[in-house]
């Protein structure tokens, strides 16, 4: 195992470790975590076994390999971002329902 491979593996087992230190102290919800955690095994795997991607590159037809990987890192990224803007809009639906039930309660409390 080459210098690249050994660090590229111990960068993806050391976010692996991070991830879930985070998740188990509740800093990050646990579907986020499963989701940086599978880009984490990605990154370990891909580090143990660098040829994986030069073989996924052939069959996809792509003829230079880092551009598959880095063409599969955008294309994560703007679903994460897609999800996450997803998320934060049904949150701060919620929170304008939560408001405005809370107004309703305060001024029927106020009538009475």
């Amino acid at each position: 195992m080459t210098t690249l491979n050994l660090t590229t593996t111990l960068l993806g087992i050391g976010l692996a470790s991070v991830i879930l230190i985070l998740v188990r102290r509740d800093h990050l919800h646990l579907r986020h975590g499963a989701f940086w955690l599978t880009i984490a095994a990605i990154a370990a795997l891909l580090g143990t076994w660098p040829a994986l991607i030069d073989r996924l590159a052939v069959v996809v037809g792509i003829s230079y390999p880092p551009a598959l990987l880095l063409l599969v890192a955008v294309i994560v990224l703007l679903i994460k971002a897609l999800l996450s803007d997803i998320e934060k809009t049904r949150i701060e639906r919620q929170i304008r329902r939560l408001n405005q039930r809370l107004a309703l309660y305060e001024a029927e409390r106020e009538q009475h």
